[in-house]
């Protein structure tokens, strides 16, 4: 069908073939309608988004000169897109981005003029704040406004909408609109005839129901801020309103509400319906408490300006107002905490401008802070101020003194770290597992020891705190070798526990080695892997911590999880030093209870909280390798000593009888049986003897070969075998 209007000598909108519909999204093309070429259409205002309606096509009055040029601008205008930080709710409104845009001195900002408005009649509808806990409403202004004509909005007012992205309405809900964006003073417009004899602000009961703005349904909890009459609700506080009295163009008697609404109110009950207006977002963050009356003015001006009608005067229920904050600014905090320095003036000019109201002093400042600015609490907030006024360029960079007083890790933080280079350059792997480990294993390596077991374990094979290293080492081993993988080494560093008390526990490296040496090699002999490996991994690992090798002393006492043979330990200086670590093989009997694949298993324990601490750094006490540049010479001997005596004790004596000429300490052979008595052993041991100063003389290798017999002698009792 036709527009109704259309008739000839119209002006109107014509959009030819190729533009785009607004509303429809839809792109004219050339067709025939009933038989008839259609090129193009003539456009009503709801088909262009300029309002609802549609009735008819647009209607041009004295454009007869424009006939033929563009409606809309050929240039769009220029649009800025501000993503505004929850603390500053003062910045929803226009006004407020202005305010701060006059601050930095972009243009100026333009005061608020009131207008006198003509309030001669009575307000007809009682207002109330019900005392209740947890009330949302602070605040409740209104103004009665009767033998309004509402209609449609004019141009002015229907761009500023349009150019905030809404839709134009009717005049009066535009109005309320302009003024939330304009002034961050978000207000609600009642058909003040479909009221039931009073406005009362409660709680609202649980199951209570309405239908909003948006034509949904929403059924209420307890303890909402709601708006209500005698018999409904009217809508939810802050938030939206309901259908029951929302304005329409046929509107004669508007109630305008100017309210002030919790923050904390407004966000429980949006998030519980998952309700999101324009009205919520604000009050969500903390409007002006102290612009109920100003919204009024403004808005109530508007209405008779556009519309017409007599105004009650305005009635505020609750609080009216609340006290601002007053700071006391010294006016040198600002420079100890920015960098540079501000002056009372410079800071007064700024802070009046942005609102605030200042009292000078010699070097400080007393601050009212303005009631839009809730974000505002402490001296910090308002040097915050200054410096984003003044101008974070104006900090001067300083480039950080790089002066380290104290290291960035502690001794035993650094042997953490160094352990793990240490174990992988020996060709172990690291692994990482639970603190926690399987009670069935951990009983093996921790036998006569009480299990520490976790209440709410994660599995029922992870059920105590380890007390060994060992244990989860040796589960990913057997796990490893179940699906075929040879001669492995793992290790891993981490915590064992002795004690359910925070504390009680003690960070270890434990390893554990498997398998044989050379099985693929070409040119070695393969053979399987066997305590002297193991030893020699401990002893290196501890001599790269920084210890003296002469300082580690080795002796056959061991933990019940290893091999009583073939296992020892190591400990600091004597045997009853501090116990550095275990090593050996891992006890058949374990073997055999974990059904491990390749029996051939050894394992050490080092304990990092034993390590004593060297007064140099470690890489400071490691010695760097001298040659010399005279000939060494070597010289055997073959004791004949107690059996019991440790070999290991015997080459230490040797070692100590002149440690600038006796370079090496080597034991080759040891002999026991028939010329042998019964309770003695022969040990023979290769002595290498080299000065860094001279060549050594007969004379010199005869002395000092006499001196390592006679301390041999005297501190053991050996007797040099002929």
């Amino acid at each position: 069908m036709g527009a109704p209007n259309a008739r000839d000598g119209l002006v109107t909108i014509y959009a030819p073939p190729g533009a785009t519909i607004p509303k429809t999204k839809f792109q004219l093309k050339v067709a025939k309608i009933r038989g008839v070429e259609s090129r193009g259409m003539l456009c009503s205002e709801s088909e262009l988004n300029l309002s609802d309606e549609s009735e008819g096509i647009i209607e041009l009055e004295n454009k007869e000169k424009e006939i033929g040029k563009s409606y809309f601008k050929s240039k769009s205008e220029k649009a800025i897109d501000i993503a505004i930080t929850p603390n500053r709710a003062d910045c929803l409104g226009i006004r407020g981005i202005a305010r701060d845009l006059s601050s930095t001195g972009i243009g100026k900002l333009i005061p608020l003029k009131k207008k006198k408005i003509n309030q001669s009649i009575k307000h007809l509808i009682k207002i109330s704040i019900s005392k209740e806990t947890n009330q949302g409403c602070l605040a409740f202004g209104s103004c009665y406004i009767k033998n309004i004509t509402n209609k449609e909005s004019p141009d002015w007012l229907k761009n500023k909408l349009l150019a905030l992205g809404l839709k134009p309405i009717s005049a009066v809900v535009d109005i309320t609109n302009y003024v939330m964006f304009d002034l961050n003073r978000p207000l609600h417009a009642y058909d003040a005839d479909k009221i039931d004899k009073e406005i009362i602000v409660r709680n609202s009961k649980e199951g209570e129901e309405f239908e909003a703005l948006d034509n949904k349904k929403y059924k209420l909890k307890k303890g909402m801020c709601v708006i209500a009459d005698k018999s409904s609700v009217l809508g939810l506080g802050g938030i939206v309103g309901g259908t029951k009295t929302s304005t329409e163009i046929t509107t004669k008697n508007v109630l305008l509400e100017s309210a002030y609404f919790l923050p904390r109110s407004i966000r429980k009950t949006a998030r519980e319906l998952t309700l999101n207006t324009d009205a919520k977002y604000r009050f969500e963050r903390g409007i002006d408490p102290n612009s109920v009356i100003e919204g009024l003015e403004i808005a109530t001006e508007l209405i008779l300006r556009i519309c017409g009608g007599q105004a009650s005067k305005f009635i505020v229920a609750g609080k009216n107002s609340q006290k601002g904050k007053t700071i006391n600014f010294e006016i040198k905090n600002f420079e100890n905490l920015i960098g540079i320095a501000i002056s009372v003036n410079e800071a007064q000019k700024i802070l009046t401008s942005l609102g605030f109201k200042c009292k000078k002093g010699k070097k400080n400042l007393k601050v009212e802070v303005p009631s839009w600015r809730p974000d505002i609490n402490e001296v910090v907030d308002l040097i915050e101020e200054l410096i984003r006024i003044k101008g974070f360029k104006n900090i001067k960079l300083i480039e950080p003194e790089r002066k380290r007083k104290n290291e960035t890790l502690n001794f035993r933080q650094k042997l953490f770290h160094l352990s793990q280079r240490l174990l992988a350059s020996k060709g172990y792997l690291e692994t990482v597992t639970w603190s926690f480990t399987d009670s069935k294993i951990d009983k093996q390596f921790s036998k006569g020891e009480k299990d520490i077991a976790i209440l709410n374990p994660i599995s029922s094979d992870l059920d105590v705190l380890r007390r060994s290293i060992l244990s989860n080492l040796a589960i990913y081993l057997k796990k490893n070798q179940d699906r075929g993988y040879e001669d492995l080494s793992l290790f891993e560093i981490g915590p064992v526990f002795f004690g359910k008390n925070p504390g009680e526990q003690q960070i270890v490296i434990g390893a554990l080695k498997s398998g044989k040496v050379g099985r693929k090699s070409w040119i070695d002999k393969e053979r399987n892997i066997d305590i002297f490996d193991i030893k020699s991994d401990a002893m290196k690992t501890l001599i790269e911590f920084g210890i003296q090798e002469q300082n580690l002393y080795v002796s056959e006492n061991s933990k019940q999880c290893y091999h009583p043979g073939r296992s020892g330990s190591i400990t600091f200086k004597s045997e009853k030093g501090p116990l550095l670590a275990y090593f050996g093989e891992i006890h058949p009997a374990i073997i055999k209870k974990l059904d491990l694949k390749e029996p051939n298993v050894y394992g050490l324990e080092i304990f990092i909280n034993n390590i004593p601490e060297p007064n140099k750094k470690i890489r400071q006490t490691k010695k760097s390798f001298q040659a010399s540049d005279y000939q060494k010479s070597e010289r055997d001997f073959a004791f004949i000593i107690d059996k019991s005596f440790k070999v290991g004790l015997l080459e230490k004596l040797i070692k100590e009888v002149d440690e600038n000429i006796i370079q090496k300490v080597v034991t080759f052979d040891i002999f026991e049986g028939e010329s042998i008595p019964r309770d003695k052993k022969s040990v023979a041991i290769n002595v290498t003897l080299q000065a860094a100063d001279r060549t050594l003389s007969e004379k010199d290798l005869d002395q000092i070969s006499k001196k390592i017999i006679e301390v041999v002698q005297n501190k053991t009792g050996a007797i040099i075998r002929s």
